[in-house]
């Protein structure tokens, strides 16, 4: 079973602590076994977390045989590491343990000198702090997550959730994840800078909206080729009215709409099949694989390809797919 360890060091912020805990508690595997083990770890037993104090049950030696060890956010991001957290942490980089930082948690794993020379983040009010004091780092303010690989940096609050989510979709696939986001009431996916991972999901739509039954139309088959004329005589409106209707309730147009939900519907596909980029490409919709991939790679950042590498599904063999929805607002 992957072990994740759960930093905990004085002033810890105790929202980016919970927010692993919580997550990965929670996600299991489709047998419905755990899919992972969560260690709280700190140097001292007692931790002062500000509004409380909290017992660790592990010490800094439950991150020996970690797979995982996230470092929360800390109050006051500029205060000393202390040495003993400063040499657990850079022995488990050593051993090629994955360490993800949530919030300003990127401050204790810049001073282990772990992020020099990498692009990371941090929340947007100390990102200026953090390039500041470790100017071999590239601060990226405008995104929620950034992976390097092995060393993975998030922005603040909600952002520590989408990485967790990132991580459990790269340890177990998307099904798996989607649960976990489900549980955490989150989407899997949200808009951010972060285009390589954070694809660009289609906006939710209001229960009972004018556009519910046209989306619902639209997401049972994808693979039509469709004009805003087409979609404007489905909804029984102008396509001026059409128009109005998606920029009011979506944000976005009709067929931005559609190539979002096209994208993403071609994201589930490479996770889940072993279907070729050319099938995929008439599945949902594109006229020609070459469209196909520059909108996949415009919306995503990265092409079908490299997609499918990041997130194919783990554990050997593809999962049948099932036809994704869009959550409701």
């Amino acid at each position: 079973m992957h072990t994740v360890a759960v930093l905990a060091f004085p002033g810890v912020i105790p929202f980016d602590l919970s927010t692993p805990i919580e997550v990965f508690t929670r996600t299991r595997l489709p047998d419905g076994r755990p899919a992972y083990r969560v260690r709280v770890c700190a140097e001292k037993p007692e931790v002062d977390a500000g509004a409380f104090t909290l017992r660790a049950p592990w010490g800094l030696d439950g991150l020996r045989d970690a797979d995982t060890v996230i470092v929360p956010g800390a109050a006051d991001p500029t205060a000393p590491l202390p040495p003993a957290v400063h040499d657990a942490l850079t022995e488990a980089a050593a051993r090629g343990t994955r360490i993800a930082s949530i919030c300003t948690g990127a401050f204790p794993l810049a001073a282990t000198g772990l992020l020099d020379g990498l692009r990371a983040t941090t929340h947007w009010s100390a990102a200026a702090l953090l390039a500041a004091a470790h100017p071999g780092i590239e601060v990226d303010p405008d995104v929620l997550y950034v992976d390097n690989g092995r060393i993975l940096t998030s922005a603040g609050a909600a952002a520590g959730l989408d990485l967790c989510l990132h991580m459990i979709r790269l340890d177990h696939g998307s099904a798996v994840a989607a649960d976990a986001a489900r549980l955490s009431v989150m989407p899997l996916e949200r808009e951010g800078g972060q285009a390589q991972f954070i694809a660009q999901p289609c906006p939710a739509t209001p229960r009972g909206s004018v556009l519910e039954p046209l989306l619902a139309w639209l997401q049972d088959d994808l693979s039509r080729p469709l004009t805003v004329a087409d979609m404007a005589a489905r909804a029984g409106m102008s396509a001026r009215s059409l128009m109005r209707h998606f920029r009011e309730q979506t944000g976005t147009t009709p067929l931005q709409w559609l190539h979002r939900a096209r994208v993403h519907q071609a994201q589930h596909l490479l996770e889940t099949t072993e279907h070729t980029v050319e099938r995929i490409a008439a599945q949902v919709g594109f006229g020609s694989p070459t469209a196909f991939r520059d909108r996949f790679k415009r919306t995503t950042g990265v092409s079908p390809h490299a997609y499918r590498r990041a997130f194919r599904a783990r554990g050997g063999g593809a999962r049948q797919p099932s036809t994704p929805r869009y959550p409701p607002v």
